[in-house]
């Protein structure tokens, strides 16, 4: 043949094959007849984003790169030398041999990832063919400056766009990302992490806003973990957090947050404002979200914010037959005399296989007997796992202990306050004390097979001689007073709740449930409700009235039942509510306190009830909670912090003297600080910046929210009342202008109306003060509650407050927060 006629032929056929981008090519569009295959990428026209095929690995730090044997299309950051993921399309349907796959439009308009075998199957598509009607000639995909990659009707000037990579997130959130929930249509675009760090598959949590606010989960089982509010509250916080980002070195100028709540949707998102930088916020292996920072010093990631800040927190994070210490690094172990399942698993961050037994158990079951020679190894000052079930009949712990070698896959026994909890099969949630957020002295007995270890046994002898054998005297001799007391008790005829005295003397009572719904009349009469269940009024037989709170929620509920009678249970003060005592029966939680008559201070501050509280009357609940909160903060054993002061946890008794209440957040720590707390708590309007920055805390948390409850006082308003205006929302803070006109000697015009001004004008300015001091940013600038309760007693004087940069930012923000005109308005 002429050659002349060959090179034509050739010419002919290459123009009738599909063109595709070359390898490294800068093109950011992928039109109708071409294909991209391994090798070949879309690069978005600011060079920061990459498109293509990969196939994933990691550095372990323990051995040489781990790879996949699968491959996946993904976008990823083009410019940095660590290669980092932001999307991933067949998640659940890896690529086992590359030079096949291709990602092209189809005749219907998809796009799609194909296999070219014969026949040709599609492994991936954004099937979007059926609701469009589209055709191979009006679409194209282009990757986006901003990491999206979009699929777009061509040619279009209206530029449409039919389906987007950002309404499918995997576990990363790029700024201009909404994440959050249509509430026509119910579409919600939510984030599950990875499996490890080479299996993007869907792994073990998922993040999404439902209609109680971001609920972070464990998928299988279904465990709520984690959850952040939404709505109005947020709202709130938005501008104060914008100002809090500002004043944050490592996070001023990097980006600026949004949250979109109307009749049709509700969203996150956040845009950078700084083009230069590199920022995501994912959803870790680990079950945090977390933000992330390119470091170009460093050449790595840093997370500079994690919520929930304990990777503990999580449901399982470690896997089964594991401890977490979220202080520790890393931060799961497996227990005593069990070993990693799969050591590679753990080195990519997959701990969902926990640890197995050295050593299987001895356990034999026949013609309903069963014989073991197992014995248990005691794992003390941890949570206990998840997921308990009560033995009733265990009165002590041998029976405890004796009930679970009864029964061959039962793995673990607690018994604590005459509560024996048994476990069977794998033992989940197990976190130390000694962790971020985890003061528990719960003791937990594992099971353990004899031989495992040589020194269990003298361990466990041990164990015996030192604890046991003590205990069973002590037990003994508390057995015979209590027979002593019941027969005194019992000659005198004493009546009423059982060891209750109605003096007020000593300790707390455990009453039985049917006690408590006989006190209650079947709990018919509420008092009110809140986030862990509701309180009814109810009056014991010596005819003491009585507020009953019955915990709802396995988990929440049984967290805060161990605190409030961990804390307020043990201490006892004019200015805190008294605990009577409790009910702990099988699944049952419940608080009885002395009943306060008026009720608690937000009702008569914001409820219409203010007139009640004439200034003497609000001098005395100022003075009185501060004492309350001294001696939490420097005259108990260990510093008790509240976490959650606000006038509805302020009540009032008959004359209106004010006790704080609800401890269901309270934690210890030491008296030197030594124990942090990171893990959020507390409500919206009271919460000190240090918990919004996810840093460590101390005390001085309660006292900011101490400021903020003496500025509501003062009003009688709350500090930020919603305002809508033309579809615009925005917040009056009165905080902002308290302290301006603190400043230009303009107190009376704070004051409540309903005080018709008849008040002290020194203590008035007084309590403004120690008010605004209290709600200094820094927490070293606001004082002890010691130093305040000095002050209000007039025994030490204070200096005019700074303004705080947070409310100088706010200030000076650009219409985000108002100052009003006059008191009312506020």
């Amino acid at each position: 043949m002429n050659p002349l006629h060959i090179l034509l032929a050739l010419l002919l056929f290459a123009s009738l094959r599909a063109p595709a981008p070359a390898a490294g090519a800068t093109t950011d569009t992928l039109a109708a007849g071409q294909a991209l295959a391994v090798g070949d990428k879309l690069v978005s026209r600011n060079g920061k984003f990459a498109l293509g095929f990969f196939q994933p690995s990691a550095d372990t730090s323990k051995s040489d790169n781990i790879t996949s044997p699968n491959w996946y299309l993904g976008i990823w950051f083009n410019k940095i030398p660590v290669f980092t993921t932001v999307w991933v399309a067949n998640r659940e349907q890896p690529i086992t041999d590359p030079k096949l796959a291709q990602l092209k439009i189809s005749s219907d308009g998809d796009l799609v990832i194909v296999n070219r075998t014969t026949p040709e199957y599609t492994v991936w598509s954004t099937r979007i063919a059926n609701r469009t009607g589209t055709s191979t000639n009006t679409t194209s995909a282009v990757l986006l400056d901003t990491g999206n990659l979009a699929l777009t009707k061509s040619p279009s000037s209206s530029n449409v766009t039919l389906w987007q990579s950002f309404d499918y997130p995997t576990d990363v959130v790029l700024p201009g990302a909404k994440f959050g929930r249509n509430k026509l249509t119910g579409f919600n675009r939510r984030g599950v992490t990875r499996k490890s760090l080479i299996d993007p598959g869907l792994g073990s949590y998922s993040v999404e806003i439902d209609t109680t606010g971001v609920v972070l989960k464990h998928r299988n089982p279904s465990v709520v973990y984690w959850s952040w509010l939404s709505g109005a509250s947020t709202l709130k916080l938005i501008p104060i957090l914008k100002t809090m980002l500002e004043a944050n070195p490592q996070t001023k100028g990097l980006i600026d947050p949004v949250y979109v709540d109307d009749d049709e949707e509700e969203y996150y998102m956040y845009t950078s404002l700084d083009n230069s930088s590199l920022t995501f916020v994912s959803l870790d292996i680990s079950g945090q979200i977390k933000m992330n920072v390119w470091s170009q010093a460093q050449q790595s990631w840093q997370a500079i914010f994690a919520q929930p800040a304990d990777p503990c927190t999580s449901y399982g994070t470690c896997g089964p037959f594991t401890t977490c210490n979220g202080t520790s690094h890393p931060f799961c172990e497996c227990m005593e005399s069990f070993s990693q399942k799969s050591p590679q698993d753990w080195a990519l961050d997959d701990r969902t296989g926990g640890c197995i037994r050295n050593t299987p158990l001895h356990c034999t079951s026949e013609r309903n007997k069963t014989s073991s020679t197992d014995i248990f190894h005691p794992i003390a000052r941890v949570t206990l796992p998840y997921d308990p079930q009560s033995i009733d009949g265990a009165t002590n712990q041998s029976k405890c202990e004796e009930a679970c070698l009864n029964s061959c896959s039962c793995t673990a026994y607690s018994y604590k306050s005459s509560r024996c909890s048994v476990w069977h099969g794998e033992l989940l949630s197990v976190n130390k004390n000694d962790g971020i957020d985890n003061n528990s002295e719960d003791v937990l007995y594992l099971r353990l097979a004899a031989d495992d270890s040589p020194n269990l046994r003298s361990n466990s002898s041990c164990y015996f001689i030192r604890v046991i054998i003590p205990a069973s005297i002590i037990g003994s001799g508390l057995l015979i007073l209590t027979l002593l007391f019941m027969i005194w008790r019992k000659k005198f005829k004493w009546c009423g709740a059982p060891l209750y005295d109605s003096q007020g003397g000593g300790g707390i009572i455990a009453f039985r449930y049917t006690d408590l719904v006989h006190a209650t009349k079947n709990f018919s009469e509420k008092l009110g409700a809140g986030g862990f269940g509701c309180v009814f009024k109810g009056a014991l037989s010596d005819s003491t009235a009585i507020a009953v709170k019955r915990l709802d929620g396995a988990s929440q509920g049984e967290k805060q039942f161990r605190a409030e009678v961990s804390s307020i249970g043990l201490i006892q003060h004019i200015n805190l509510v008294k605990l009577i005592g409790f009910c702990c029966e099988g699944d049952k939680r419940l608080l009885v306190y002395e009943h306060m008559s008026n009720g608690s201070l937000d009702a008569h501050l914001f409820q219409g009830n203010a007139a009640a509280l004439n200034w003497n009357t609000r001098y005395q609940i100022v003075l009185g909670v501060a004492r309350g909160m001294s001696y939490l903060h420097q005259s108990c054993r260990e510093c008790i912090i509240h976490c959650d002061i606000k006038p509805q946890n302020i009540l009032l008794d008959g004359s209106f003297v004010p006790k704080i209440a609800d401890f269901g957040m309270a934690a210890f720590v030491g008296r030197d600080f030594s124990r942090v707390l990171t893990t959020f708590r507390g409500t919206a309007g009271y919460l000190a910046p240090e918990w919004l920055g996810g840093v460590a805390i101390t005390s001085k948390v309660d006292v900011y929210s101490f400021g903020m409850v003496l500025l509501e006082i003062i009003s009688g308003r709350r500090n930020s009342p919603e305002a809508y205006s033309s579809g615009n929302y925005h917040i009056e803070y009165f905080p902002v202008r308290a302290i301006s006109k603190l400043h230009e000697g303009d107190v009376q015009s704070l004051m409540d109306p309903q005080l018709q001004g008849d008040f002290n004008l020194e203590e008035a300015e007084r309590v403004c003060k120690v008010g605004c001091w209290c709600i200094q940013d820094n927490e070293l600038h606001r004082p002890t509650m010691g130093e305040v309760v000095r002050v209000l007693e007039g025994l030490q004087e204070i200096d005019m407050p700074p303004v705080p940069r947070l409310l100088a930012a706010i200030t000076q923000g650009p219409g985000a927060i108002t100052e009003g005109s006059d008191a009312s308005s506020v």
